[in-house]
């Protein structure tokens, strides 16, 4: 099975880490991880103002905050995976990453904020599970 686990470094990403490698019948033996960040874009003027190299410089630094110590805790697990970072809206980008990887299964964190912080703000989980073709397991 090829499962895309989408990672925003918070403590609901711990969780479905957690939940992931303790459930073999979930990623064992011959299944695959992708483990996705998805970088925020920067506003056109802030990235004009401080060039193109360092914007990119800052976002590959901000995802690497979050996918080494993912690498470092998956290398303890029986597990197959690689590391991935993208820019762009989150939600987008993990379907995206779904398609391209031809996963079967999308596990991610749930931040719960519940009925009236999706109505405020989105919920990048509502829109994962609103438009994926494939099942989403949401870990909260």
């Amino acid at each position: 099975m090829k499962i895309v686990l989408a990672v925003d470094g918070s403590k609901c990403t711990k969780k479905a880490l957690a939940f992931l490698v303790t459930h073999e019948n979930l990623a064992g033996e011959g299944d695959e991880v992708l483990v996705l960040n998805v970088q925020p874009a920067l506003p056109p003027r802030v990235r004009s103002a401080v060039g193109a190299q360092v914007a990119s410089e800052y976002q590959t630094e901000e995802a690497e905050k979050v996918l080494k110590p993912i690498s470092r805790f998956l290398d303890k697990h029986p597990i197959k995976y690689r590391t991935e970072w993208v820019v762009g809206q989150p939600a987008e980008q993990v379907l995206r990453a779904v398609k391209k990887f031809k996963a079967h299964i999308v596990v991610m964190g749930t931040h719960g904020h519940g009925l009236l912080g999706r109505a405020v703000m989105g919920s990048v989980a509502q829109k994962v599970v609103t438009e994926s073709e494939v099942p989403v397991l949401l870990v909260k």
